[in-house]
């Protein structure tokens, strides 16, 4: 007799059951429909989403930690580690640059802001105070002093990514010097140690579908869905460029690793859907440096191009600063000159690098353009108070997909990627295409699957100190 076929109700259940993409899929539409029809219940949900972004966030500094030393370490030549270094900021600085330009030039083409003639005596200043915090964006100087740790403990209680990575080299460049005879313990520890931070990953990203539907009810109910229609032209242009952005993106990562963006994205689409419901990238860090290592991107690379890109890389938060300086320059009836939105890239390639993980940063940044152009009443920010949460999710898939794009890239210059891997998984063909995770044959989710999966290397040996180095 031919197998039976599972009903249609089975079918779906078994789905929901066994795939993180449909179970963030439903809480997400449903977090909308609650935010829609009771917004006060849905405002005192956002908890849920914070709660789970504090713990995801608990796991990422010593999860980088882990990578970026076992990188060095199996890698075996710190020169090698600082070139990648090199060329990731020089991607970074280049894509960077070029979302600035294009938001600048979709700006002035469509001009979201004419016509509406606002009058900035008549905004709430104070809201835009209220929203920062009152803080300020770090000075050059402050933000080179900050990156460099005080305390090897405090780095990651403070969760600074920054002062974290820059231990993790000093650890795998003493790991390096003195060789596998004098510390035969400590890399396997340390391999160790990031299997049970992947496996913690795993039992916390069971609570995704719960923190989607929180943050995805208190941001529809806290702000409606009417905002969407006031402020309808600045928000597809913002759109349509992040697209635009995005398009040329992919064609770069095919022109130089050969790798389709469109095959990628669907290979990490759980991340992204999780990342867009909970606005936050930090949230799938670790599962999104998992899946790089296992599309043939070299540990070093992972460790050291993602955790630096969310400093370095906003490309979608550049895009968004651009043209939100232009819309509230049109919006206010100033018109700028080419000699001042030159001005306006210039500083936001500044501001820009210093914004990760400062409230209200993105006003803080335009504050700070509009001062520095003395043409634009700094109150004026407070214009874009109500469309703010609206561009979460252009920024979040923007960042994210923009340093995934730089750790390909930057492997594949360094030749850290294993690009005829990447291509099977991209493709499906070698066990982690791009339904991984979905289905389970032993009925576990595809949060449980991942965690096992990571493939066993065998660590190189640590090379033996000179005599000359003691």
């Amino acid at each position: 007799m031919p197998p039976s076929v599972p009903s249609l109700p089975r079918r779906v259940a078994r789905t929901l059951r066994t795939s993180l993409f449909a179970q963030v899929l439903c809480a997400l539409v449903l977090g909308i429909v609650v935010g829609k029809l009771w917004p006060d219940t849905a405002t005192a949900l956002q908890p849920l989403g914070d709660g789970f972004t504090r713990l995801i966030k608990t796991v990422i500094s010593p999860l980088v930690f882990c990578v970026v030393v076992v990188g060095i370490a199996k890698a075996g030549d710190l020169k090698a580690f600082g070139r990648i270094g090199v060329k990731a900021l020089v991607w970074f600085e280049i894509a960077s640059t070029a979302a600035l330009v294009i938001g600048l030039v979709a700006a002035n083409v469509v001009g979201p802001g004419k016509g509406m003639n606002v009058d900035p005596s008549s905004l709430n200043a104070a809201a835009v105070d209220e929203t920062t915090g009152g803080g300020q964006l770090p000075t050059t100087t402050e933000f080179v002093l900050n990156a460099l740790p005080q305390s090897f403990v405090g780095s990651f209680a403070e969760n600074e990514l920054l002062q974290v990575l820059i231990l993790a080299c000093l650890v795998g460049a003493a790991l390096l010097h003195l060789g596998h005879t004098k510390v035969p313990k400590i890399l396997p520890a340390v391999e160790q140690a990031q299997e049970i931070i992947f496996a913690v990953v795993g039992f916390i990203m069971r609570l995704a579908p719960l923190a989607v539907f929180g943050a995805m009810a208190h941001l529809v109910g806290s702000y409606g869905l009417g905002v969407m229609r006031t402020y309808a032209k600045l928000i597809v242009l913002c759109y349509l460029a992040a697209a635009l952005f995005l398009a040329l993106l992919a064609i770069a990562l095919k022109a130089v690793t050969g790798l389709s963006l469109w095959k990628f994205l669907r290979y990490i689409r759980e991340e992204m859907l999780l990342a867009l419901g909970t606005a936050s990238t930090e949230s799938v860090m670790p599962r999104v440096m998992q899946k790089l290592r296992r599309a043939g991107a070299r540990d070093d690379a992972v460790g050291l191009v993602l955790p630096t890109g969310y400093s370095f890389n906003l490309d979608g938060a550049s895009l968004y600063l651009s043209i939100g300086t232009l819309f509230i320059a049109q919006a206010v009836g100033v018109d700028l000159s080419l000699g001042q939105q030159v001005t306006v890239v210039l500083v936001l390639m500044l501001t820009s690098k210093g914004m990760a993980g400062i409230p209200g940063s993105a006003f803080l940044a335009l504050s700070a353009t509009a001062s520095s152009l003395g043409a634009i009443p700094a109150g004026a920010v407070a214009l874009l108070l109500g469309v703010d949460r609206i561009m979460d999710s252009m920024r979040v898939v923007t960042n994210l997909l923009g340093n995934c794009v730089a750790v390909f890239a930057v492997s594949r210059w360094e030749g850290a990627l294993d690009t005829a891997r990447a291509k099977r998984v991209l493709d499906g063909e070698d066990g982690f295409g791009p339904d991984d995770g979905d289905e389970d044959p032993g009925g576990e989710t595809g949060t449980e699957a991942l965690v096992p999966a990571i493939p066993a290397q065998k660590p190189k040996e640590l090379k033996e100190p000179s005599p000359e180095a003691g």
